[in-house]
């Protein structure tokens, strides 16, 4: 993750257990994997993909437990290394999940990041639900309207971003749309992936 963005967030004592080494598979495991998710996903009819943070680390996004993980640099008293979200780049995942997309076979696509690469990938936005919110999408509290920006959010945690809504004279309060440690999961969420999940 941007290191702007973990520094914005609030304090997180329960960091859980850091730095464990990620598992690979020999080359005949893999492949055999690599076949079986091919069969599923050939012979499935409805597919819901559920991401977070591994998807990205390829991009030069650290989780937070992780090997490079920020947790887990801040352990051991040394920076960890991001790109900013910026200019971070789609993974070949990211396409991979666009390209299931337009053959009809992922319907929907729930997301714990909020790096803005499954929207910069080409996932369309009404196939996405960002759970914890989008660091360039903001939104006006009163009417709802989302605000894609180039730039990130100077904010998280769903403040004010200052500004007001345009949409049809509302005036409403524009609020960033990053969930910090102690904010809850908008109700809506539940109402638009439960009806995918079943």
């Amino acid at each position: 993750m941007s290191i702007n963005y973990a520094e914005a967030l609030s304090p997180y004592p329960n960091k859980g257990k850091l730095g464990q080494k990620e598992i690979t598979d020999n080359e005949f495991d893999l492949i055999q994997k690599i076949n079986e998710l091919t069969n599923d996903i050939r012979n499935a009819k409805f597919i819901v993909v559920l991401t977070g943070a591994g998807i990205s680390t390829s991009a030069g996004i650290p989780d937070f437990r992780g090997p490079n993980g920020v947790w887990t640099m801040e352990q051991k008293k040394q920076e960890p290394k991001s790109v900013d979200f910026a200019t971070a780049k789609p993974t070949f995942t990211h396409y991979a999940l666009v390209a299931l997309e337009k053959i009809g076979k992922i319907k929907h696509l729930i997301s714990q990041n909020v790096d803005n690469l499954h929207i910069k990938s080409g996932f369309p936005v009404n196939r996405l639900l960002e759970v914890h919110g989008n660091c360039f999408v903001d939104q006006c509290k009163r009417c709802k309207k989302y605000y894609y920006r180039k730039d990130a959010s100077k904010s998280v945690g769903c403040k004010p971003t200052g500004m007001r809504c345009n949409e049809n004279k509302c005036r409403g309060f524009i609020h960033d749309t990053v969930l910090d440690w102690e904010c809850e999961l908008p109700d809506e969420y539940a109402s638009v992936t439960i009806p995918y999940l079943k």
